[in-house]
């Protein structure tokens, strides 16, 4: 997204580097990726390795991690534009102005075992839910269809809170992750971050 870039210029000689992860097929997400000329790192990660090291159940999701490689706010559902803030009820910049505070004096970063208590362990169907996501999309690259949505479909039910399967199954059984299906799924809900009660973005929308 261009808002990553354009905060990389920003802050990039100050110590920040935005990494973004599409948890998207490779094909889908390159134009993109092309198309917005960012100079910081912008990786494709269709084995969904970085949900199930994070426990990533939505996105847009955001982790800070310090130079030291230590995680300093764990995952948090929040944007860098204000596209969708009629939907979801928060605004970014409340959100950019924490993140450039903690870039410049490191206000904002959270105890480590504060980081824990905010980052539950996934539940056992969770990682069931992921298995299953994951035997599915190796049946999909191998072209046993029919297998792989029935596992795909499994996942969903496993986890039917977790964006990050569901949503990110659509294209793979034939659905518009942006049409019908999508709003029907938003219609139940999502998995919330403990991260999301603590961070003040809902409530400037609202005010």
């Amino acid at each position: 997204m261009p808002v990553w870039q354009a905060l990389y210029e920003e802050l990039g000689d100050e110590g920040f580097e935005p990494i973004t992860v599409a948890l998207d097929r490779a094909d889908d997400v390159r134009p993109f990726i092309e198309r917005s000329g960012a100079t910081h790192p912008s990786l494709v990660d269709s084995d969904h390795r970085l949900a199930e090291l994070y426990h990533i159940s939505n996105v847009p999701t955001l982790i800070w991690i310090d130079e030291r490689g230590r995680i300093c706010r764990p995952h948090d559902a929040q944007f860098g534009t204000d596209t969708f803030a009629a939907y979801t009820g928060k605004q970014s910049g409340p959100y950019l102005e924490m993140l450039r505070r903690w870039v410049r004096d490191g206000t904002g970063a959270l105890p480590a075992d504060e980081v824990r208590r905010l980052s539950p362990a996934p539940t056992p169907e969770t990682q069931l839910a992921r298995a299953e996501r994951a035997l599915a999309w190796h049946l999909h690259q191998v072209g046993r269809e029919a297998a792989a949505q029935r596992h795909f479909h499994r996942a969903g039910e496993l986890a039917p809170l977790d964006w990050t399967i569901r949503r990110g199954s659509m294209p793979l059984l034939g659905e518009n992750p942006f049409g019908p299906a999508f709003f029907e799924l938003a219609k139940q809900g999502k998995t919330e971050y403990a991260m999301e009660a603590i961070t003040p973005t809902r409530s400037a929308a609202k005010s």
